[in-house]
C-alpha cells in the first residue's frame, strides 16, 4: 500500500558496505551520522535550546542541531533508534536480521574493552573554576520541569569487581558544577549499596554523550549479568569490533575513546534531597517527587571540533520509550524460541506507553502455544508487559491501527484473552494501585490477547479485500506539481 503506516517512516534501506570502509559499525557518532546521512535531517537555522525537545520529538529519525543560540561550537543529536529500520542500521544488518542478530549477540562472551592513554574526548579538558555544565546545549524536557535535565547514559563501577553498570538516569541541572540525578536500575542500587556499606558517600560517575546507538543499545540491558560482566564489557561484542576506553581526569573510571563529551562527577548519596522525577515514557508526571542524590561535577572532557551533545527526548513518542527495551525485545526472542514459537518480531512499541509487548508469529501454532507465549511477555523481569498481544505475520506491526484490527477481528473475547490479578505495576502507570511508602513499585493486572489467526477457524476467512490495484496505484502520482 502506498501510505506508509504511522509508525514507521519509509526509510531507504541501509547503504552497501564498500571495500575499505566500515559500514557495518561506525566506531564514533559523527562517522555513523556520516554514514547514515541519507536518514539525518540537519537543522542549520538558529534554534534554542529550549525549543530542541519540542522539534525533536517530531522528527521520526536522527535529527542534529548545528546552531543553538547561545551555545556556541556544540551540536545536538537525537532520535537514534525510534524505529526498527534505524536499530538496525546501529548494528549494521538489515531490518528483519535486528532482533535475531542482537539476541544473539547478547548469547556471546563478553568481548571487553582495550585501554589506551588518550583518544579523541581527551582533547578538550575542563576542571576545577572552568567547570559549567550551563555551557552545555543540555535540552529541556517539559513544560513541568524548569531545569534543564540531562538524559545521555552515565557510567558507575562496582568498587568489588570493577564492572561497570551503564543506564540513562535523568539528571536535574541546577548550576554550573552541581544537580541531582535519578537513579531506577536494579544494578546501580545494589553498587550504591556497596560503596555505603565500605563507609564511602562520594560515588565516581561518568555522564557519557556521543556514541554510535549500538553503544546505548547494551548500555540499557537490563538481565541479570553483574555477576559475570558489566555493559561496558559487551560494547565490543555488540559492535563486533575491538572498543578503545581512555581514563578520566578526575575519578578513577575509564570511559569511550571515541565518545563526544564526558562530564565527570562525585555523588553524594548521603546528601538526598525530594526532587521531580520528570516525564516517565508513559507520558505521566509519576511518581512526581523522590530522594534523589546530590552530584557535583569534577570535569569535562570533550572533542574540540564541534562536539556532539547526545539528547534523549522523554515524550512523546521518543527513543526514550525505545532505548531500555530493545535488549528486552531480545531476550525475550530467545525464550519465547526456546518455548518453540516461530517468532518473527517481538516490540515494546512506543505507542504503547512503554507498557505494552507484541509477538509477532509466522502460521498459526497449534492450541495452547500462544497462552504460554503471554504469559511469558506479561511475566518479563522488567515488568512492562502489562498489555501483551499476539498477531499473525500479515498484521503490520509498525502500525497501531492494524494491530487493533487484529484485536478487533481475530481475538473472541471468551477463548482469546486472559486476565492475570494482582501482579507488579509499573511506577508510572497512573491506573495502578500505589503501594504506601513505596514510590517506585503499583500493583496492577495484566491482559494478554491472542489476536493471531487461529489453526481452529479457516484462514481464509482473515484475508483481507483491498481496492483494484490498490498496491499499484498511488495518489501522488495524479497531484499537480505546483
Amino acid at each position: 500500500m502506498y501510505l506508509p503506516p504511522r509508525g514507521k517512516p519509509d526509510f531507504p534501506a541501509a547503504p552497501e558496505p564498500t571495500e575499505g570502509q566500515n559500514f557495518t559499525v561506525d566506531k564514533d557518532l559523527r562517522s555513523w551520522l556520516e554514514t547514515n546521512s541519507d536518514v539525518v535531517t540537519v537543522i542549520k537555522k538558529p534554534v534554542a535550546v529550549e525549543h530542541i525537545g519540542a522539534l525533536s520529538a517530531q522528527s521520526e529519525g536522527p535529527i542534529v542541531f548545528e546552531n543553538i543560540i547561545g551555545k556556541p561550537g556544540y551540536r545536538v543529536v537525537d532520535m537514534l533508534v525510534k524505529h526498527r529500520n534505524l536499530q538496525a542500521r546501529a548494528l549494521g544488518v538489515a531490518e528483519e536480521d535486528f532482533l535475531k542478530t542482537l539476541a544473539h549477540r547478547l548469547r556471546q562472551p563478553p568481548r571487553g574493552v582495550i585501554n589506551v592513554r588518550t583518544g579523541p574526548v581527551r582533547e578538550v579538558i575542563l576542571t576545577g573554576d572552568d567547570v559549567d555544565v550551563t555551557k552545555l546545549p543540555i535540552c529541556y524536557q517539559s513544560d513541568a520541569d524548569p531545569n534543564p535535565m540531562m538524559t545521555c547514559m552515565n557510567f558507575v563501577k562496582d568498587p568489588e569487581n570493577g564492572r561497570y553498570n551503564v543506564m540513562n538516569a535523568l539528571t536535574t541541572m541546577t548550576g554550573p558544577n552541581e544537580g541531582f540525578s535519578l537513579f531506577i536500575s536494579r544494578d546501580t542500587a545494589v553498587i550504591f549499596q556497596k560503596y555505603i556499606s565500605m563507609g564511602v558517600t562520594e560515588i565516581p560517575i561518568a555522564y557519557v554523550a556521543g556514541l554510535p546507538p549500538a553503544f546505548e543499545i547494551m548500555g540499557n540491558f537490563a538481565g541479570i549479568h553483574m555477576d559475570s560482566w558489566g555493559e561496558t564489557d559487551m560494547f565490543g561484542t555488540i559492535l563486533d569490533q575491538d572498543v578503545e576506553f581512555v581514563p578520566c581526569e578526575t575519578i578513577d573510571m575509564m570511559v569511550p575513546a571515541e565518545a563526544e563529551i564526558v562530564i565527570e562527577g562525585l555523588l553524594q548519596v548521603g546528601d538526598m534531597e525530594m526532587m521531580d522525577c520528570g516525564p516517565n515514557p508513559q507520558m505521566y508526571h509519576i511518581p512526581a517527587r523522590v530522594p534523589q542524590p546530590t552530584v557535583k561535577f569534577t570535569a569535562i572532557m570533550m572533542r574540540k571540533d564541534r562536539p556532539i551533545y547526545r539528547a534523549v527526548q522523554t515524550v512523546p513518542e521518543t527513543d526514550h520509550q525505545v532505548l531500555p527495551r530493545l535488549c528486552h525485545e531480545a531476550l525475550l526472542y530467545t525464550r519465547l524460541s526456546e518455548m518453540g514459537i516461530d517468532v518473527k518480531d517481538v516490540r515494546f512499541p512506543t505507542w504503547g506507553g512503554a507498557m505494552s509487548c507484541v509477538l509477532q508469529v509466522n502460521g498459526a501454532p497449534r492450541e495452547g502455544v500462544i497462552g504460554d507465549a503471554l504469559l511469558m511477555m506479561m511475566s518479563t523481569p522488567l515488568n512492562n508487559g502489562k498489555l501483551a498481544v499476539a498477531i499473525s505475520d500479515d498484521t503490520d506491526i509498525d502500525d497501531p491501527g492494524a494491530v487493533y484490527h487484529a484485536i478487533a477481528t481475530r481475538c473472541n473475547p471468551a477463548e482469546d484473552m486472559v486476565v492475570v490479578n494482582k501482579t507488579r505495576g509499573h511506577p508510572g502507570d497512573p491506573s495502578g494501585t500505589p503501594i504506601p511508602g513505596d514510590a517506585f513499585n503499583r500493583v496492577n493486572g495484566k491482559l494478554g490477547i491472542d489476536a493471531t489467526i487461529k489453526s481452529r477457524l479457516n484462514p481464509a476467512d482473515f484475508e483481507r479485500t483491498w481496492p483494484k490495484d490498490w498496491f499499484e496505484q498511488d495518489l501522488k502520482d495524479y497531484l499537480d506539481d505546483d
